[in-house]
């Protein structure tokens, strides 16, 4: 049976006030305490009272999340993992999530009742657009927030943790054409995003430098799924003109491009490149493919982990985090790029 605070306090033989301080992150208690006390929580199974913790300490010890509610919006592994990474963390310092479901065009009125709810201490955002309303709103309230991704205008003030995601694709675009390939096709994200955005940007900056155009009929934006990677690389692969590389998103996105090519009897690194961003999915090794992928990588789960740091160091008055982070995606050649045929 799970001990209570004042048993749990006795058995350590300190006062209830300190065991509650050692829990709540109180500066104060010194580590060597704060240890004893998580150590006996681990070996007790003690489980805090949250409702005289928030009474206490004026904290929810929760953070929350708006999720978008609607017909035609899919689960998505991707965030699924980078929840992970968020959950990772939170479990670390016993936090919790809130998660308000919602409708798309509710979601701002979702966002204050969450903020003045009191149920969480802080929120984060995800799924970032172009000119996203969602920065706005939340500046506007009292609730301290960090960005999973950045807006595109907009106001740009605001804590976030991202990745470099127009270098990504640049990078990617100049190994390609350093290996003679200029059709190059692009299987993206949705349109609206502003992650996608920015990833066609890296492409075209890349092409504008070799004094090239991106041709549009070579670009498809849709869910990151495998069908929808498949049947974007089949239509390429109609046209008269292929190309004779691709970038995918993903390596999701990805999964379906080679189902095509291979369909189709073309020989990936040898007839066609393909290049794909990992956000390093555990069951989705790029390194495992058929042909091992050449990818941009940068790991969801750790994004995921460092945004529930920031959020629960502020929480807690803990640790010194920057204010905007960029993270560069690290650029891994494998054996799915190679020359353009016929060089």
């Amino acid at each position: 049976m799970a001990v209570n605070l004042k048993q749990l306090a006795e058995l350590l033989g300190l006062s209830q006030t300190t065991v509650s301080r050692a829990l709540n992150g109180y500066p104060e208690v010194n580590a060597h305490t704060r240890r004893r006390v998580l150590e006996a929580v681990r070996a007790t199974g003690y489980r805090p009272n949250r409702a005289a913790q928030r009474l206490a300490t004026g904290k929810a010890r929760s953070i929350g999340l708006v999720m978008p509610i609607a017909s035609g919006i899919d689960s998505d592994i991707h965030f699924g993992e980078f929840l992970a990474g968020l959950a990772e963390e939170a479990v670390k310092h016993d936090f919790h999530f809130v998660i308000n479901p919602s409708a798309p065009d509710d979601e701002e009125a979702t966002f204050r009742r969450l903020a003045a709810s009191g149920n969480v201490d802080a929120v984060f955002l995800a799924y970032m657009r172009a000119n996203d309303p969602r920065i706005s709103i939340l500046k506007s309230l009292s609730i301290p927030f960090v960005v999973h991704g950045r807006s595109i205008g907009g106001p740009r003030d605001y804590p976030f943790v991202d990745i470099d995601n127009t270098r990504a694709f640049y990078d990617a675009t100049k190994l390609l054409l350093q290996l003679g390939h200029q059709r190059i096709a692009l299987i993206n994200g949705p349109d609206y995003l502003a992650f996608s955005i920015r990833r066609r940007k890296g492409l075209m900056r890349a092409l504008d430098e070799w004094g090239l155009r991106l041709d549009d009929s070579l670009v498809q934006y849709s869910e990151m799924t495998d069908e929808h990677g498949y049947r974007s690389m089949q239509r390429f692969l109609q046209q008269p003109d292929a190309p004779t590389a691709v970038l995918c998103s993903s390596t999701v996105l990805a999964l379906g491009a080679v189902r095509a090519i291979n369909q189709a009897g073309l020989v990936i690194g040898r007839d066609i490149s393909l290049i794909a961003h990992d956000d390093v999915l555990p069951m989705l090794k790029p390194e495992n493919f058929s042909v091992p992928l050449t990818t941009t990588r940068s790991s969801l789960r750790a994004a995921g982990a460092r945004i529930a740091a920031r959020l629960i160091g502020g929480i807690l008055e803990q640790g010194d985090y920057p204010e905007q982070e960029l993270w560069p995606a690290e650029l891994i050649v494998r054996a799915s790029t190679g020359a353009t045929p016929g060089r």
